[in-house]
């Protein structure tokens, strides 16, 4: 990943240093796994413990001369140890050791993830409960629809950021595993005692069956979540970008002293973190089609996935830390107008009410479509000519008959759409539950 769009912990994880500590991990373990069989002597396995180590620099000038990457790193640890060092890499192949210590980078990266998600739900869950009862217009197709309020907008995404946890977590499950199968998956050259012994030393299951590497429907279900969760934050990105439209201008992501938005006009405040957020989503998506292409290899194993890897699994995974980044920020530091949403709610001269007026008349007997004639022709009026409804509709004798002043007043009030609002931040664990009547 460029240093622009990286975090430096997650780029730890996709590190050389970090990459090649997680194959002499396996490969300790391994032999350990062999000293528990019986078959590599105690004190071997003891001093490969304690003494086995890797140089990195070494290691990319051995692959300078092998032009093999496990070769090299062999060669390496094979340099800090004596005659020991021959049960290093006893009875597996390069990708028994090489996949499961990927899934080792998957798991740390993924848990980084989930690290930030959680800490962004927490963050617009405090902005959700903020402005809970803050009123705004809500907007299908774009065009006022009924009134809403910004609390409700936000608590929306905390629900969607709970559901991605849960893919998260299940993203987990299928690649916290490891192999150690042998060249064609048969455990021809080392047992499933073996495998099963090692694989938890290093704190991963064992895939029930495999080939000579992991099946990559597991890496393209991550990569998938991954891309998921990016699709989400561009939702939430563009609608900060839409309600920072001048002609709206509800809410804007924060603007710093100092910060331009324009090299030649000086009173712009582009909405840039958030367009920044929506663009690199795009990216995540190509990654998980990557991911998905990658499921269908020759036979037992071949190397089309692993160039592909190399690039789209630290890369997917650093984006999104990034993207977690830049978006929590703006949520913290989010600028919210309720004056301004007020005033956009009215533009409409009362429009918003034609739903809760349609109803009124359907239940003081007028048939649905007598009833929605009448509103939507009042409706029509008060559009092109900027009239107000309410005035419009207590003109109009049928409606009269059928609802007095008091009964109109109360339909055009914004708190009539709004009664159930706080339900809704019950359900997602943001207000308390009621106790049952009677409970006390």
């Amino acid at each position: 990943m460029i240093p622009r769009y990286s975090r430096p912990e997650m780029t730890e994880i996709w590190s050389d240093e970090y990459k090649f500590a997680r194959w002499l991990d396996v490969e300790i373990a391994l032999v350990e796994a062999w000293a528990a069989e019986g078959v590599v002597p105690h004190e071997d396995a003891a001093k490969v413990a304690e003494h086995a180590r890797i140089d990195v620099g070494d290691i990319l000038r051995y692959i300078d001369e092998t032009h093999h990457d496990m070769t090299a790193f062999l060669r390496s640890v094979s340099d800090s140890l004596g005659q020991e060092s021959r049960w290093v890499h006893y009875g597996v192949t390069s990708n028994d050791i090489w996949d499961t210590a990927t899934s080792l980078q998957m798991v740390a990266a993924l848990d980084l993830l989930v690290q930030q998600v959680e800490e962004l739900r927490l963050v617009i869950s405090r902005q959700a409960l903020e402005h809970k009862d803050t009123v705004c217009i809500g907007r299908t197709h774009g065009v006022h629809a009924e009134p809403t309020t910004f609390g409700l907008k936000l608590a929306v995404w905390v629900d969607e950021l709970r559901r991605h946890l849960e893919r998260l977590a299940l993203a987990r499950q299928h690649v916290a595993v490891g192999q150690m199968s042998g060249p064609v998956g048969t455990h021809g050259t080392v047992p499933p005692s073996v495998e099963e012994h090692a694989c938890k030393r290093v704190g991963l299951a064992v895939a029930p069956v495999t080939t000579q590497v992991l099946q990559r429907d597991r890496h393209a279900f991550y990569l998938a979540t991954i891309a998921g969760v990016g699709a989400s934050l561009e939702k939430f990105a563009l609608e900060i970008r839409g309600l920072q439209r001048t002609e709206i201008r509800e809410a804007e992501e924060p603007f710093s002293i100092g910060q331009t938005g324009s090299s030649s006009m000086p009173h712009k405040r582009n909405p840039e973190l958030t367009e920044r957020v929506c663009g690199l989503a795009r990216v995540l998506r190509g990654y998980a089609q990557t991911g998905f292409d990658n499921v269908a290899l020759w036979h037992e194993r071949d190397i089309s996935h692993s160039g592909a890897e190399r690039i789209v699994l630290p890369d997917a995974t650093g984006l999104l830390a990034y993207m977690l980044h830049i978006f929590t920020g703006v949520m913290t530091g989010l600028v919210v107008y309720p004056e301004r949403m007020l005033r956009n709610l009215e533009q409409t001269q009362g429009l918003v009410f034609s739903s809760k007026v349609l109803l009124a008349l359907i239940e003081a007997g007028l048939k649905r479509e007598d009833a929605y004639k009448i509103v939507q022709r009042h409706s029509m009026t008060a559009w092109d000519q900027e009239r107000p409804l309410r005035a419009l509709l207590g003109a109009d004798p049928e409606v009269r008959a059928h609802l007095d002043d008091r009964a109109l007043d109360a339909l055009f009030d914004y708190r009539s759409f709004l009664g159930h609002v706080d339900e809704s931040f019950r359900r997602i664990g943001l207000l308390p539950a009621l106790e049952p009547a009677g409970a006390r």
